[in-house]
């Protein structure tokens, strides 16, 4: 036989081998339940003040993935914008004729000419500071690009929870670039 092993037989019948006298398998399978007082475990309060804990650490990484999708899709509208602004610049100065890029406050919503109308996503709120001449009602406004690269001017903002991005329109160049503002 195997060393540390003991071979129990009660009446000529074979039980079985012993691989470790004082083991739980053993105490568990012969009845010695006294033996098991060194053996530990979890309490059922354990085990729910752990389940508590990661049930508040999940909530809290769902609630940090939510605003950062929220953010991340504001930050995608605003390159998008700025690249329409972009083409409707292009489009004024290879068409050698006067272009304009509509905003609409109302309804989230902007139009460079010759495309569809965009709608910004949810939650994400816009605001166009241009020339007074470029206000064609009390909602919608534009900037007007000229031939030789220049515009009238102003800046956009889009604005999604504590997040601001501000697209900015020279009037001399017509260059649209993008910055998130402090705050």
């Amino acid at each position: 036989m195997a060393k540390g092993k003991t071979l129990i037989s009660i009446a000529g019948i074979n039980i079985g081998a012993i691989r470790e006298p004082g083991s739980v398998e053993n105490i568990l399978r012969f009845g010695n339940y006294k033996k098991l007082d060194h053996v530990r475990g979890f309490t059922l309060v354990e085990l729910m003040v752990v389940m508590v804990i990661i049930a508040l650490i999940m909530g809290l990484v769902a609630t940090s993935m939510s605003s950062s999708i929220s953010a991340a899709q504001a930050r995608a509208a605003s390159r998008k914008l700025v690249a329409n602004l972009r083409y409707t610049r292009a489009s004024a100065i290879i068409d050698k004729s006067e272009k304009v890029f509509l905003v609409n406050t109302e309804n989230r919503s902007y139009l460079a000419p010759g495309r569809k109308q965009v709608i910004l996503p949810e939650g994400v709120d816009v605001t166009i500071t241009t020339a007074r001449s470029e206000l064609t009602s009390e909602d919608v406004a534009g900037i007007r690009f000229f031939p030789d690269g220049g515009s009238t001017g102003g800046h956009i903002e889009l604005t999604v929870n504590d997040r601001e991005y501000r697209i900015n329109i020279a009037w001399l160049t017509g260059e649209a670039s993008l910055e998130r503002a402090e705050g």
